[in-house]
C-alpha cells in the first residue's frame, strides 16, 4: 500500500510509486539513542503529492465519539504487573524504526484509523518475520497494537483511556504515570520511550481542538473527543519533561440516582436538590480540585425542562447536558502574535444577548463573576456555576475576592448584597482522607444582616469516624429547617410538597 525503500520488507498489498525524491531524513530516528522522530506520529504530511494516486476517503467518526485506533475492535489489556522489560522496548524502538522507513507518511496520512491500523499491522507483521524476532503470539500482538497506538492514537496512554474506572491520569515526563481510582492515586508501569514521544501525544491531543503547546506557549489547556480534561505544561515550565493531566469522564453520564447509591447523598437530599434544580433556584457548586464539582452540576442540569435555551461557557467544554437546546460555548487561547484571546468574561456578557434561559459557568475563577451574578439577577434564574473553596461561606468571599480584583471600585457591602440577590443555594462537594467524594453542605443564602451575610444549612454531612478499613463513617442529616427560603420558589413550580416531605424524611 505504501512506498518503501530498498531492502524493507515487501508489503502484502501493491506497492505505490513512491514519491519523487520523497525526503527521509527527518522520519528516520537514530537507533542508538532509541529516540522517536518527532515527524512520525505527531507531524504526519497532509498534503497531497502529485505523483500518488487519490486518496481513499476517510472515514468521519460520529460526534463525540473516540477515535483512537480502532477504538471498537480491539481488546485492551491491563499493563503487566512487572512492567515491560527493556529488551521489548529495545525491539519495539528497533522494529518502529524499519516501519518508519518502510511507509509513506503523507500516504497514510490520508486513510482512515481502521484500514491505516491494517496496513501498519501487516508491514509489521512483516518486519518482525524477516528480523526473526522471537516472540511469541502474544507478545507479537502487544507490540503490534503498541505499534499502531504510537502512530495513530495517544501511544502508551491509549490503555488508561479505554479503562472508564480511572478517574485521572496523571503523566509526570516519559518516566512516571500515575492514575486515580476509586479516589486514591496509583502509580503504573506505563512510561514513554522518552520526553520527546510524551511531547508529541501532547501536541496531538492539543491540535485535535486548535490549541498549541510549546516552549514559546507552555501551559495549554484542551479536551478529548469524549470531553475529557486535559492539560498539559511543557518545558521550561516543567523541569523533568512534559506534564500530561486528564481529568477522564465515564462513558454513561451520571444521574443523582447514582450519587445516592455511591453514598455521596441520602435519598432525601437528592431529592432536594433536584427541587433546587427543577424551582429554577441559581446555584453555585463549591468544592476542592477533584470533589467531584462538574459531576454534580451535571447531575443538577438533568432537571432543568427540555423546553429551556440554556447556554454554557466552559475553559475547556466539558459538561455533558442532556436536554435538546443548549448552546455550547468554549473561550480561546491568544494565537501566535498575541491576539485573538476570549475570555471567560467575554463569553458570560455575549451569552446575555443569545436570549437564554438558563447560563452555566463551568467554572468561575476571575471577574466574569461579576457578569454571572448580574444575569442571575436579572432574569436568568435557574443559572449554575462552579468554583473552588472549602465552604459555603469561603465561596462567597471568594466571589467577593474576584469581584474586587476584576477592577470594580465597589464598597464590599454592595458586592455582599448583589451576592445575597443572586445565589440562592450553595452546594459543597468534598473528596475525604479516605477518596470517597460527599455532598457535605445544602446551604442556603437568607439575606444580610448589617453588612454579613446570613445563611442557613438545610443538609449536613457528619463524619463519626472510620471503620476497620479506613473508610470514613459519616451521616447526612437534616437540620431541621421545615421551610426553607426557597419555598415559595418551589410552590409556584408545585413542589411544596415533595419538598416538605423530603424534609420530613431526612429529619426522621
Amino acid at each position: 500500500m505504501f512506498g518503501k525503500r530498498a531492502g524493507g520488507p515487501t508489503p502484502t498489498t501493491a506497492p505505490m510509486t513512491p514519491p519523487p525524491a520523497a525526503p527521509k531524513a527527518e522520519a528516520r530516528p537514530d537507533p542508538a539513542s532509541h529516540r522517536e522522530a518527532p515527524s512520525a506520529p505527531a507531524a504526519m504530511p497532509s498534503a497531497p503529492n502529485a505523483a500518488t494516486p487519490a486518496p481513499k476517503p476517510v472515514a468521519k467518526p460520529a460526534p463525540g465519539a473516540y477515535t483512537g485506533p480502532k477504538a471498537a475492535k480491539r481488546t485492551v489489556r491491563a499493563a503487566e504487573p512487572g512492567g515491560r522489560s527493556e529488551e521489548y522496548y529495545a525491539i519495539k524502538t528497533t522494529i518502529f524504526n524499519a516501519l518508519i522507513d518502510t511507509i509513506d507518511l503523507g500516504q497514510l496520512a490520508r486513510l482512515d484509523n481502521e484500514t491505516a491500523a491494517e496496513e501498519i499491522r501487516d508491514i509489521v507483521t512483516e518486519i518482525i518475520s524477516i528480523k526473526n524476532v522471537a516472540m511469541s503470539i502474544a507478545e507479537q500482538e502487544q507490540l503490534l497494537q503498541d505499534i499502531c497506538n504510537d502512530v495513530l492514537g495517544f501511544g502508551p496512554l491509549e490503555p488508561l483511556l479505554a479503562r472508564d474506572d480511572i478517574a485521572d491520569i496523571m503523566v509526570n515526563g516519559a518516566d512516571k504515570v500515575f492514575i486515580e481510582v476509586n479516589g486514591k492515586l496509583e502509580e503504573t508501569n506505563i512510561r514513554f520511550r522518552d520526553n520527546a514521544q510524551l511531547m508529541n501525544i501532547c501536541q496531538r491531543i492539543v491540535s485535535q481542538v486548535g490549541r498549541r503547546v510549546d516552549e514559546s506557549s507552555p501551559i495549554c489547556d484542551a479536551r478529548l473527543m469524549d470531553g475529557s480534561r486535559v492539560n498539559v505544561i511543557a518545558p521550561p515550565l516543567a523541569l523533568d519533561g512534559p506534564t500530561l493531566t486528564i481529568r477522564k469522564f465515564k462513558k454513561d453520564k451520571l444521574q443523582m440516582q447514582n450519587l445516592v447509591e455511591f453514598g455521596s447523598i441520602t435519598p432525601e437530599g437528592a431529592k432536594v436538590l433536584s427541587i433546587i434544580g427543577a424551582s429554577r433556584c441559581n446555584v453555585l457548586i463549591s468544592g476542592g480540585t477533584g470533589s467531584g464539582k462538574t459531576t454534580l452540576l451535571n447531575c443538577m442540569t438533568g432537571f432543568i425542562e427540555e423546553d429551556e435555551r440554556v447556554v454554557t461557557c466552559e475553559d475547556a467544554a466539558e459538561l455533558q447536558l442532556q436536554q435538546p437546546h443548549v448552546v455550547r460555548l468554549e473561550t480561546r487561547p491568544p494565537n501566535l502574535e498575541g491576539s485573538g484571546m476570549v475570555t471567560m468574561r467575554d463569553l458570560v456578557k455575549n451569552c446575555l444577548r443569545m436570549r437564554p434561559e438558563r447560563i452555566i459557568v463551568g467554572e468561575v475563577r476571575g471577574p466574569e463573576a461579576f457578569d454571572l451574578l448580574q444575569a442571575m439577577n436579572t432574569g436568568h434564574d435557574g443559572s449554575m456555576g462552579t468554583l473552588h473553596a472549602n465552604s459555603p461561606r469561603e465561596a462567597m468571599s471568594r466571589i467577593e475576592s474576584m469581584i474586587t480584583m476584576g477592577g470594580y471600585n465597589l464598597p464590599a457591602k454592595t458586592i455582599r448584597e448583589m451576592i445575597v440577590g443572586s445565589i440562592d443555594v450553595i452546594v459543597q462537594a468534598a473528596r475525604l482522607r479516605d477518596g470517597s467524594r460527599k455532598i457535605t453542605h445544602i446551604t442556603e443564602v437568607v439575606g444580610m444582616e448589617g453588612e454579613v451575610i446570613v445563611t442557613q444549612d438545610l443538609f449536613l454531612y457528619e463524619i463519626k469516624g472510620e471503620d476497620e478499613h479506613g473508610k470514613i463513617v459519616g451521616q447526612h442529616a437534616s437540620t431541621g429547617i421545615a421551610r426553607p427560603k426557597f419555598w415559595d420558589r418551589a410552590r409556584y413550580f408545585g413542589l411544596e410538597r415533595e419538598l416538605a416531605n423530603a424534609l420530613d424524611a431526612s429529619e426522621a
